[in-house]
């Protein structure tokens, strides 16, 4: 472990590029040493939401910038890394490109080991960086402007099963739709959970969506709650009365936290979990961190939310899971490496493929085996790249 330096920990560098954020960071083991991001989100708060071209090319351009503000930051030289990990997935097809190349080219010059990570995975993984290893398994809900899901995790690295999702609109994509209609700007949660703390969450009552006794246990439903609160919006603007933005955020906050934190204690209680991690960025909402607490510490049930800089999109989660990746020795990535707008959450990581016989148990390098079953020959730029990666 750490054979460059010598340390017990893998000393990673993760970069992030699957939205509008570039993010990299360096962890060593489960410690944090730099987390730099360059957001494009002003740029995109002009067209109302992230323009998918706009945001490869803001990749772009601040890709190497933002490499050596994180290297500098951890007090690191690149040739100390023991690998790099990169989100190869979900997310937007054009941003993830961006940084999958950026990864495997500096993987290859370097001569390190290259691993392409799940982005819904890392968001798990962080919190080992503000509260230790996770405890296996991890009961995770996710909620983000492209997921909302819950997730149970025997093993970060290699199993994570889903058991609910979102069948529509995400929690965070309500909340910028909503936002937009009280013309708040984006993005739209932050806004809303400030307004929030002056509203009255009582104030109108808007759906739960899918909390039935018929409905799907885990399953989540933000459109009908986006669609009731923006015809009770425009009810009142045509009967030329003042909308209570107030009021409307707290309410709508207060409905979609509700249901959120419901499902998930009762995904803990039905799996036997006694630990619940919250990730991505809407965990960043005040109210979605107090009513979790309250609900847990009435469930007897253990929460972990990391603080909001690691809960919305970075490399540190990335990093912390390529760490996680070394540590337990799986199986890195070859150089063939491709972004997967739709990985499932179900391949924590991307292995590399099965190859020739005679290379197989190649210790470190690259080519074992993996789910998808087909092989194929070294290249000749691969066979150079594996007899480097540790030396």
């Amino acid at each position: 472990m750490n054979l460059v330096s010598g340390i017990d920990e893998p000393l990673v560098l993760g970069i992030e590029t699957s939205c509008d954020e570039t993010g990299v960071g360096i962890v060593r083991g489960t410690t944090l040493l730099a987390d730099a991001v360059a957001s494009s989100v002003d740029t995109h708060a002009r067209f109302g939401g992230v323009v998918p071209e706009i945001a490869s090319r803001a990749h772009l351009e601040a890709m190497v910038p933002t490499i050596q503000r994180a290297l500098k930051d951890a007090g690191v030289a690149a040739s100390d890394l023991d690998g790099i990990a990169v989100t190869a997935g979900p997310g937007l097809a054009g941003a993830l490109l961006v940084g999958t190349t950026a990864a495997k080219a500096y993987a290859y010059a370097l001569g390190k080991p290259l691993y392409g990570v799940n982005h819904l995975a890392s968001h798990i993984c962080v919190d080992q960086l503000e509260h230790g290893k996770l405890p296996e398994p991890t009961m995770a809900l996710l909620v983000s402007g492209g997921h909302s899901s819950l997730l149970l995790a025997p093993d970060i690295t290699s199993d994570v099963r889903p058991l609910g999702a979102t069948i529509d609109d995400a929690a965070g994509e309500a909340f910028d739709k909503i936002a937009r209609v009280l013309q708040l700007g984006f993005p739209g949660g932050p806004v809303i959970d400030r307004l929030a703390r002056e509203g009255d969450p009582k104030a109108i009552h808007f759906p739960r969506g899918l909390t039935g006794s018929r409905d799907p246990a885990y399953d989540f439903s933000f459109s009908g709650l986006k669609t009731s609160v923006a015809r009770w919006i425009e009810a009142k603007r045509n009967a030329g009365e003042e909308v209570p933005v107030r009021d409307v955020a707290a309410s709508f906050q207060e409905a979609v936290v509700d249901v959120l934190t419901r499902k998930a204690v009762r995904a803990c209680r039905d799996e036997g979990v006694d630990h619940l991690m919250i990730g991505g960025g809407v965990a960043a909402n005040s109210r979605l961190r107090a009513l979790a607490q309250e609900r847990c510490d009435k469930a007897g049930i253990t929460l972990r939310v990391p603080r909001p800089g690691l809960c919305t999109d970075n490399g540190a989660m990335v990093a912390a899971l390529g760490a996680e990746m070394v540590a337990r020795g799986r199986a890195a990535s070859d150089w063939d490496l491709s972004a997967d707008s739709s990985l499932p959450v179900t391949e924590p990581h991307v292995p590399g493929h099965v190859h020739d016989e005679g290379h197989e148990g190649h210790e470190g390098g690259h080519g074992h085996s993996h789910g998808h079953g087909h092989a194929h020959d070294h290249d000749h730029v691969h066979e150079i790249s594996k007899d480097n990666l540790y030396s």
